[in-house]
């Protein structure tokens, strides 16, 4: 059992130690959840706003004074020892800590959940990214480096695609043929949002407005279900999917194949639903070939006889992620990884008209979203990879709508995260 794993490691004075990347909202939120895990510490936390770092461990009910500014590893190392927490900028620093199992980021930004993956690679520690956005950028990437460096890559649970891929792993270890695979999106979907059509929302929520108008755009859907599709191999019906509205009770019906009555053309679709009943959610809906397990299925309240949907209600964010952590060191057990080829990819759609000059802001900003294709219709439209979006340079015009290609931007070639796409689009 895990937890008397975890025990165990408590009681003999061993906690699994990680470094983390992202002391904002995400971040901190991971820092409480740590401080109530047995077994596991949150030992280190990286952030260029050291403020905001010492804040997530003092949140926690630490003292200021257990809380150390590292700058060599002698000093880190030393804090450790004493049962102080770390606080750094410098991810190569992090990852040279002996004492440290196991690196993970905690944001949504592909370039620090790529500098992050590295440096932990690099110096032979474990990674459990809880960054998507990273993983559908250069997963492969790091997933074929941690191999070649004898250490572990994954992508935790918590966010929807781990979620989605631990039900795909049930149905399909029970035998069940997945027909969709998705989520229930917590929001309507408006492609045109900004942070201002979101200010008061954000503000009710005391969440970020880029981060709040990420999901109401699509783009964090697009990227989420991008990463399930490239660890399952399910692929989206059209550019952007479908994202009918849907219930628990409508779901089954919808997501059957078109030979009888649904959406899906074709087995092994990856999508998303809307609607309150389904948001926060994740579902497969699967074939049931067996006239017999079929009506058990049905009399269970599963399915509606030959189609079913399994539905799990929620998702708990950074929360659930130590379990994927505990599981990636004690057990060498991975939650998602990429597979070797890519099923799909996150286009890069322009918000507004875009002149030479400009810089593309973050996620959920004013110049661009993201909008999922299949990786073949990606790569043939030469499609800037969103992940590589956030900062990139406009030297070319390009109409609000339309697609901003790699010939459109000049990117930053010195970062981590453009150097290894560039190396995995090699492979």
């Amino acid at each position: 059992m895990l937890l008397d794993e975890l025990k165990q490691r408590a009681a003999n004075g061993r906690p699994i130690r990680i470094a983390a990347s992202g002391a904002g909202w995400m971040g901190s939120g991971f820092a409480a959840q740590m401080a109530h895990v047995p077994g596991m510490e949150l030992a280190v936390l990286i952030d260029s706003d050291l403020e905001a770092a010492c804040a997530a461990f003092t949140a926690t009910g630490l003292d200021a004074a257990h809380v150390v500014e590292a700058v060599t590893v002698g000093q880190a190392m030393d804090a450790i020892n004493r049962g102080q927490r770390v606080i750094t900028a410098d991810v190569e620093l992090a990852a040279q800590i002996e004492a440290i199992d196991v690196m993970t980021d905690v944001t949504p930004s592909p370039a620090s959940g790529a500098a992050t993956a590295y440096a932990a690679i690099t110096h032979g520690k474990d990674v459990v990214l809880i960054n998507i956005e990273a993983d559908v950028t250069v997963g492969r990437a790091l997933k074929k480096l941690a191999a070649e460096a004898d250490v572990l890559y994954s992508v935790s649970s918590g966010d929807e695609p781990g979620c989605l891929m631990e039900l795909y792993d049930f149905v399909t270890t029970l035998g069940f043929e997945p027909i969709v695979i998705g989520k229930g999106k917590n929001n309507p979907l408006d492609p045109t949002a900004t942070p201002d059509t979101v200010a008061e929302a954000a503000r009710r929520a005391n969440k970020d407005a880029y981060q709040t108008a990420s999901y109401v755009d699509g783009s964090k859907t697009m990227f989420e279900m991008t990463c399930a599709a490239n660890a399952t191999g399910c692929r989206p019906m059209q550019r952007g999917m479908v994202g009918p509205e849907a219930t628990p009770a409508t779901i089954t019906e919808i997501f059957s194949l078109r030979e009888d009555g649904g959406l899906a053309p074709f087995p092994g679709v990856v999508d998303f639903v809307q609607g309150a009943a389904m948001a926060g959610g994740v579902f497969v809906t699967v074939r049931v070939q067996d006239d017999r397990v079929a009506d058990d299925l049905k009399y269970l309240k599963v399915g509606n006889g030959r189609y079913s949907t399994f539905f799990r209600p929620y998702h708990l964010w950074f929360i659930e992620a130590p379990i994927s952590i505990a599981r990636a060191v004690l057990h060498r057990q991975t939650t998602l990884v990429p597979l070797d080829q890519p099923v799909a990819d996150v286009l890069t759609i322009a918000k507004r008209d875009l002149r030479p000059g400009e810089r593309l802001d973050d996620f959920g900003g004013y110049t661009f979203r993201g909008l999922m294709d299949t990786a073949t219709a990606v790569a043939a439209a030469n499609g800037l990879p969103a992940g590589l979006a956030p900062g990139a340079e406009l030297i070319r015009p390009v109409a609000s709508g339309a697609i901003i290609t790699w010939a459109d931007v000049r990117l930053d070639e010195s970062s981590p995260v453009v150097r290894l796409r560039r190396w995995q689009d090699q492979q």
